[in-house]
């Protein structure tokens, strides 16, 4: 059955970095996401040049073995041209970018992916992760070596096996066709969401009835709530019905490094090449940067990760015990005073429908309690959007009176 989407592209530098190194495409047919590494000295320059030059196969196509031939063959010659690049730039040595992206056919999707950004769909009311991370963890996690909860912390998670740019291996693309149904919701993103905002809140919002505008500001929204530490560049796809009535207006787009031009600058008599947009002050001022970074396969760089991780295992045990004494001690010698600064805090929820206001913190401590309800408004939770329903289940946190205020003022302009 032929379909059309509905898309909508946006990217945020975040909080911490200094430039936005992320690249995104939203075309007609091609939808991508690429994430630079190598930092300042070239992620950003190599993930515009990887996505201006893949964003050619934004064509219609005869066939599925056309499309694919086409869209590999652009990714391929983009990675010739990162490794030329640095051959002419030596400065820009070990720069590089991973990659998803999907094409659009009449009746299929075709999917490419190398490094750590990442493809979800939503079918119904379920959310699968389509693509695999190239993660020297993520291996550890295949052969269960490790657990989910030790790879979220392993200092090293960010180190790729496989990328496009100016590294000893050869590009190695995961490419799989992919079966599209009305309905369906495509999120591409980088790890500045995947690896920042937890799994169940990206699920909720693409889960949402919320348009793929809103959907996509809201992910970008939820990244710079919890800090932000990386750029963060997402796609959201809507697949709608080919006869479907209303217009869709379909404009491509670039944003984060692949908006501006990549251009020779002559500098104090060098010639380097730079990302030709207005210098910002965070690049002198901002703190340093913790980057992704490409190691080849090997066994004893598998075995190293893997010592790391027990060792941070122990550590992040040994932390948490000292912590439960901590509390233990603070507990016995200053619960009043704890207690006190529990009732400075306050959080939204709902009650029989309505949205309500409790004083002090919803966490317990065995039988203790530590909240009891200040306020029941005349806001109903039927009245809310389904966003704004599911984030009153898990409940709004509030730091006073005036902040509760201003929830609840959003909450009522929110309403269906």
């Amino acid at each position: 059955m032929a379909f059309k989407v509905r898309s909508h592209i946006a990217s945020d530098r975040g909080r911490v970095r200094a430039s936005n190194q992320d690249s995104g495409f939203a075309g007609e047919h091609l939808f991508l996401v690429a994430d630079g590494m190598g930092g300042h000295a070239g992620g950003d320059i190599a993930s515009a040049i990887v996505t201006q030059h893949v964003a050619k196969a934004d064509l219609a196509y005869d066939s599925l073995e056309a499309g694919e031939i086409a869209l590999v063959d652009c990714i391929s010659d983009a990675n010739e041209k990162l490794v030329k690049t640095v051959s002419e730039h030596p400065e820009l040595a070990g720069m590089g970018t991973t990659f998803s992206g999907i094409l659009v056919l009449e009746n299929q999707l075709l999917m490419a992916h190398i490094g750590d950004s990442r493809i979800y769909r939503k079918r119904g009311k379920s959310i699968k992760q389509i693509t695999k991370d190239h993660t020297f963890v993520q291996k550890l996690l295949d052969l269960g070596r490790i657990t989910e909860e030790e790879a979220a912390i392993h200092p090293r998670r960010s180190v790729l096996m496989r990328v496009l740019g100016d590294v000893s291996e050869k590009p190695e693309l995961d490419v799989e066709v992919l079966d599209a149904k009305v309905g369906d919701r495509w999120l591409i993103c980088s790890d500045g969401l995947s690896g920042v905002v937890p799994e169940i809140i990206i699920k909720n919002i693409l889960l949402s009835n919320e348009s793929s505008e809103e959907a996509a500001s809201l992910l970008v929204g939820e990244a710079l709530e919890f800090g932000a530490p990386d750029n963060v560049t997402v796609v959201i796809l809507d697949v709608v019905a080919e006869n479907t009535a209303e217009a869709i207006s379909v404009k491509p787009r670039f944003v984060g490094s692949a908006a501006n031009e990549v251009v020779l600058e002559e500098r104090k008599g060098s010639r380097i090449l730079r990302i030709f947009n207005p210098m910002l002050l965070t690049e002198f001022l901002g703190r340093a940067q913790v980057d992704e970074g490409f190691a080849p396969a090997s066994d004893e760089y598998l075995e190293l990760i893997l010592s790391q991780t027990i060792s941070k295992v122990r550590n992040h045990r040994i932390r948490q015990l000292m912590l439960i004494i901590l509390m233990v001690i603070a507990f016995g010698v200053g619960l009043s005073s704890a207690y006190s600064y529990t009732q400075s805090r306050y959080y939204v929820g709902q009650l029989n429908n309505h949205v309500v206001v409790y004083q002090g913190i919803k966490e317990r401590l065995g039988p203790l309690v530590f909240s009891h309800l200040k306020t029941t408004t005349d806001i109903r939770v039927e009245k809310l959007t389904s966003y704004n329903q599911q984030l009153l289940e898990q409940t709004i946190p509030a730091a006073s009176l005036s902040d509760v205020s201003r929830i609840l003022n959003e909450l009522s302009k929110g309403g269906k």
